[in-house]
């Protein structure tokens, strides 16, 4: 595949609908190992930790339960971060051959860490959406107005980011941008960096 804004969008939405249909269980279409399968993935762990921290704000929610889903969304969070650097690895492989000019800037954002705001914000706008078109007693004029505008807002974002990761990924094909990635190197899931868990083994 080559990677391009439009359809890594159109691979964020499929997950998305794919989710809400409710029909277990969600199959990532794609081949195993390809950057369409990793971006379906991607999506699909972010729509589940969505809904876990939905449930999570429950004012009614046992104490007991709340442990629970924060374990969750700690694993989830470790999960996205892979992904996202699994996509990094798809991109220094897409790129490994492109030698950049002298003087090639870099960029502070990496374009998987690009995919993962795009893949959340197609969450944002299909619940945003879901929002806009309410009809029950609860959804008033004005709570459907404020959505819609704001449901507006999050499209442009969508057509910007758009731009951004496509202009990023022609800078690195012309040697504008040179490629290089950050791991996020997180601590606090590792029972040797995580001061709580090591010192818990003594």
């Amino acid at each position: 595949m080559k990677l391009d804004a439009n359809k890594a969008v159109s691979i964020f939405q499929t997950s998305v609908a794919d989710w809400h249909k409710q029909e277990a269980p969600h199959t990532n279409p794609y081949p195993d190992n390809s950057l369409e399968h990793t971006l379906y993935h991607k999506n699909h762990v972010d729509t589940i930790q969505w809904h876990i921290e939905d449930e999570i704000r429950r004012p009614d929610i046992a104490l007991e339960e709340v442990v629970a889903l924060k374990r969750k969304i700690d694993k989830l969070n470790q999960d996205r971060t892979d992904m996202v650097e699994k996509l990094d690895d798809f991109v220094i492989d897409l790129f490994k051959e492109i030698k950049p000019k002298p003087g090639a800037r870099l960029n502070s954002e990496s374009p998987a860490w690009l995919l993962d705001r795009m893949s959340i914000l197609e969450l944002k706008i299909y619940h945003m959406d879901e929002q806009v078109r309410r009809t029950d007693a609860g959804a008033s004029k004005e709570h459907i107005e404020k959505c819609s505008a704001k449901l507006n807002i999050l499209l442009e974002q969508r057509s910007d980011l758009k731009v951004c990761l496509d202009e990023l990924l022609l800078d690195y094909a012309n040697g504008d941008k040179r490629v290089k990635v950050y791991r996020q190197m997180k601590m606090y899931n590792d029972q040797n960096l995580n001061p709580s868990l090591y010192k818990a083994k003594t």
